[in-house]
């Protein structure tokens, strides 16, 4: 479970990691508001920057999208920077009279950096790179360091990110067996 603003919100799980000089992301496919399943096959993953970078979100739907796209923005002012752009984007989202109500969370990737970009404008850069958000981000973050730490030599980053989300989705009620995984 993440808060936004002091309220829980139960949602996704975006999943993303680097294994074995492969870059990938992955997420469920179900959107869930209250108690009611609405959508068992959505896409929360993208590809940005002309393929070079994978963003996925979790919260609010028009939220995210909305957050999807200004960052996008920054990408495009700072010439493919994640860092630039993450930390642009969280500055807005801290200052931004129209943003700073926006409850989602993203997830940006590219070769060699990985950030969460907070509900409340903080930008984390995880210590091991990896990003694991929504509500069955720490299950699905367990899975996968537990499949890393196993040194898995027949595995990539997208058949660990397979496995730890088909096992997220065991465990967190908000989250399916309905896996989109995009790689660099």
């Amino acid at each position: 479970m993440q808060i936004v603003k002091g309220k829980p919100i139960y949602s996704t799980t975006i999943l993303g990691l680097r294994y074995n000089d492969c870059v990938a992301m992955g997420g469920d496919g179900q959107i869930t508001l209250e108690n009611t399943i609405l959508k068992s096959t959505a896409q929360k993953i993208r590809k940005l920057y002309n393929g070079r970078v994978l963003a996925g979100f979790s919260g609010g739907a028009a939220d995210a999208m909305a957050l999807l796209e200004r960052f996008e923005q920054k990408l495009q002012e700072h010439g493919g920077s994640i860092r630039r752009a993450a930390a642009e984007l969280a500055k807005d989202w801290r200052t931004d009279k129209y943003l700073r109500y926006l409850e989602a969370f993203l997830g940006v990737m590219d070769a060699e950096n990985s950030f969460i970009i907070s509900g409340k404008g903080d930008l984390i850069e995880p210590d091991d790179g990896i990003i694991a958000l929504g509500s069955g981000g720490p299950y699905a973050l367990a899975a996968a360091k537990a499949i890393i730490m196993m040194k898995p030599k027949n595995m990539n980053a997208s058949d660990i990110i397979r496995t730890a989300l088909a096992i997220t989705s065991t465990i967190c009620i908000y989250t399916n067996d309905k896996i989109t995984i995009l790689e660099l």
